[in-house]
């Protein structure tokens, strides 16, 4: 079975693939990593230029100074699940479900957990992340698409993020600072503080623990402020069961799911994890980070699910079931502008992050209007930068890219920035809800572009050696991905069916039979380093050899 899963994805047959140095090549590679950071001869880098060093202690069980040094990248990876498209998530769950779904958001988190385990697991054992990775095991044309397909999800997470400083900025300078002028801001200041690394890798850590806390202190001083009922809270979140739901309920749910499991999060924690120093031909020293950065990215999880639990309780508390004339009574009782945002009529509450903020100034006062704005400036700025270190690693690891730092970042924070400032200048900001939604559904039709390739790889012996999937994660693995997939295109399709336009239904048709292809192709391949033998039709994967790439003759000489 290992066999089988160390030799798939081939093009060539064994009387025509290439030798070098009487050994024959292949496209699905074996991989030897670098021994240590110490002597990896590799001056280039999309990420920081110092490692941090992990202490020498007596302790064989457990160690809180080396959990100190290995605390960061999990940290980083966590703010992709405090992005303002979750905090939208998080809001609308509460408006439309009260506590209800809180359960959906626990398996979600955890599904999520699970998934970055595999994502830490590939970098440290390798020394590559996914892209990098992806480069060196699929085909030209695969790779090129899968390239695209991780862009666009990074994209679309980018335009929420960035559009979600703006609307913070819009919000805290009175509607003084317009959109487009939010964006501008939010791309210079990303472009400073993304260089603070230069200062110290820790300090860029240390910054990014700051805006978490900023996020928890916001939306924490709101959940203080309403005072949910703690017993429904806590049904919501243990009883898997949602009374009286129906269609809306069952889309906020899978939407639920989408927002927290993001694609390029995946490529991004599978990067970071290699800023730490690992002697990677030590088996010990491997299986210890392994165990650190687990410990650590549940702690990240554990403290971004109680600050998206904050949200949720805030608006199920103050806003379940309640009607756009009972907001505007209040707003106009209050003094608080923006009161043409809410209708005069007995329909339901609909809310986003900009009406968020507005509602909450409207029933607590000016201060829990600022405070949340503060909270959602926090949330978007952080997001903003790991999404551009996202695109960094994407399109290095998947184009091979040797530029300079700068002229990197500058094309990444393009390509993702010129639609975003588009939107801000043609869109108005209390009408971005209709544009969220399809960026929602845009970034659940990547994930198969991320969870079937992380699994694969880690799943196959040829590259992760005695840290490879067994065959409970292997299973497990699968279903949770057919699980997760699924749900999100059900998200696609309902979304796709309330368009009402024969037109798109039938581009949308198109583009599915492309889609879904790619995505059986992928499946295929994985299903093979799974172990499913019969689906190596004809032993065109058996019969190939293993090939040792450019990187892995350096490191092994």
């Amino acid at each position: 079975m290992a066999q089988i899963a160390s030799c798939c994805f081939l093009n060539k047959t064994t009387e025509d693939s290439p030798q070098e140095n009487g050994v024959h090549t292949n496209q699905y590679s074996s991989i030897s990593p670098p021994a240590s950071p110490v002597a990896e001869d590799n001056p280039f880098s999309t990420y920081f230029e110092e490692k941090v060093h992990i202490p020498e202690t007596d302790s064989q069980a457990f160690s809180f100074r080396k959990l100190w040094a290995f605390t960061g990248p999990g940290f980083l990876m966590s703010i992709a699940y405090l992005d303002p498209g979750n905090i939208e998530s998080d809001l609308q769950s509460g408006a439309k479900a009260g506590f209800k779904l809180l359960w959906v958001l626990l398996v979600s988190t955890i599904i999520g957990l699970l998934l970055q385990r595999l994502a830490a697991r590939l970098g440290v054992v390798t020394g590559m992340h996914l892209a990098e990775i992806c480069n060196r095991q699929y085909p030209t044309v695969p790779r090129i698409i899968l390239w695209l397909m991780v862009e666009l999800a990074i994209i679309g997470s980018d335009m929420q993020e960035v559009i979600g400083c703006a609307i913070a900025l819009n919000l805290l300078s009175v509607g003084r600072i317009p959109l487009w002028a939010g964006v501008l801001i939010t791309i210079t200041d990303t472009f400073v503080f993304l260089f603070l690394d230069k200062y110290g890798l820790r300090k860029l850590e240390a910054f990014f623990g700051f805006l978490i806390t900023v996020m928890a202190l916001s939306f924490g001083y709101e959940y203080v402020l309403v005072k949910p009922d703690q017993g429904e809270l806590l049904k919501g979140m243990f009883v898997p069961y949602c009374a009286g739901c129906g269609p809306v309920q069952l889309e906020q749910a899978v939407g639920v799911v989408g927002a927290v499991i993001m694609p390029h999060n995946i490529y991004l924690h599978s990067a970071l994890v290699k800023s730490r120093e690992v002697d990677r031909k030590n088996k010990k020293e491997i299986k210890e980070a392994n165990k650190y950065f687990f410990i650590e990215s549940s702690i990240a999880l554990f403290i971004s699910f109680l600050i998206n639990v904050f949200v949720v309780a805030v608006f199920a508390q103050a806003f379940y079931n309640k009607s756009n004339m009972e907001v505007n009574a209040e707003c106009n009782v209050t003094g608080i502008p923006h009161t043409d945002l809410f209708p005069l009529n007995n329909d339901t509450l609909e809310v986003d992050i900009y009406k968020g903020g507005v509602v909450l100034g409207c029933f607590f006062g000016p201060a829990a209007l600022y405070i949340w704005a503060i909270g959602i400036l926090a949330a978007g700025q952080s997001s903003t930068m790991t999404g551009t270190y996202s695109g960094q690693f994407v399109m290095e690891g998947f184009l091979n890219l040797r530029w300079s730092r700068f002229a990197r970042v500058l094309l990444t924070r393009s390509i993702a920035i010129t639609p975003t400032l588009l939107v801000a200048i043609f869109q108005d900001v209390q009408h971005l809800t209709g544009m969220n939604d399809f960026l929602n559904v845009l970034q659940s039709m990547q994930l198969p572009f991320a969870l079937i390739p992380i699994l694969t790889f880690t799943s196959l012996t040829s590259i992760m050696n005695d840290f490879a999937n067994g065959l409970v994660w292997k299973i497990s693995g699968g279903i949770v991905i057919l699980v997760v997939c699924a749900i999100n295109m059900y998200f696609v399709v309902v979304y796709v069916t309330s368009l009402n336009s024969v037109l798109l239904y039938v581009f949308a048709a198109l583009l599915s039979i492309a889609y879904l292809c790619f995505v059986g192709y992928l499946a295929w391949h994985c299903l093979i380093a799974l172990g499913v033998s019969c689906l190596d039709f004809g032993g065109r994967v058996r019969n190939q050899p293993a090939v040792f790439i450019e990187e892995q003759s350096e490191y092994d000489s």
